[in-house]
């Protein structure tokens, strides 16, 4: 029977660019078993046996997506999250355990994991978690700290502090407009109210501070509504998160 064609597989044929795909795992035959799968799948893949080997190439190396275990000897891969993230490298990541307790999974998502798969699991299912992370992520184009960032039909342009939502523009205070940068910059993954402190007001943050929240709180009143939701959405004890629709078309 001949594989399905996805568009991954005939940009290979065409010899165009492939999605980068970094392995971290220490179970050596799994690790070459997925590989051999995602180049199959149209991927380029690259595997790691080591987490502080991974963390070097992860810095100096750009991939479309980690795959990391969380079992790994040495430094585990919830601590090698921690300081992927802490060195500011927002590449998506999934996360591998052969352990499936739930509290491991909400762990691995608040410091930054973007899926989180448990051991044994189904390659395709692996494949169909990565394309939708993937496409997930390609919505969000920031690239420099002035570039342009669009996500739906939200823009914002750091160069001339203009934000619009569709043609409407969006009268934010400046603390409003790097609020929103930070949010989008990161859609589709929760930021920490620490974060946010640090970067927009550049001071830590204190639990008596509500500063944040205020500033949240008008900033979503000017956005309005998704979907009949708050377009800003809070995740209780992690943070605030800007959603990204997997249903619409990167721009």
């Amino acid at each position: 029977m001949q594989p399905l064609q996805y568009p991954e597989v005939q940009a290979k044929a065409a010899g165009a660019t492939l999605e980068r795909v970094l392995i971290i795992d220490d179970d050596v035959e799994l690790c070459d078993l997925i590989c051999e799968f995602l180049k199959d799948e149209g991927f380029q893949t690259e595997c790691v046996h080591d987490p502080e080997k991974g963390l070097a190439r992860l810095a100096e190396t750009e991939y479309s997506i980690v795959i990391l275990d969380v079992m790994l000897p040495k430094l585990n891969g919830f601590e090698a999250l921690r300081r992927l993230r802490a060195s500011g490298n927002h590449v998506p990541v999934m996360l591998l355990t052969a352990r499936g307790e739930e509290v491991d999974r909400i762990v691995g998502l608040e410091i930054g994991a973007d899926d989180y798969l448990p051991k044994p699991f189904n390659t395709r299912e692996l494949t169909a978690r990565i394309r939708a992370i993937l496409r997930r992520t390609a919505q969000v184009q920031p690239v420099s700290p002035n570039a342009a960032v669009k996500v739906g039909d939200v823009e914002l342009n750091p160069s001339n502090r203009v934000a619009k939502r569709g043609n409407k523009p969006l009268d934010l205070t400046s603390v409003e407009f790097d609020m929103l940068r930070e949010l989008m910059r990161n859609a589709g993954q929760v930021v920490s109210r620490d974060h946010l402190s640090q970067a927009v007001l550049g001071r830590p943050f204190s639990p008596f501070d509500r500063s944040i929240d205020m500033h949240i709180s008008k900033l979503r009143k000017k956005l309005g509504e998704l979907d009949g939701d708050d377009f800003i959405r809070t995740v209780r004890n992690a943070g605030y998160l800007f959603p990204v629709n997997e249903a619409e078309t990167p721009q």
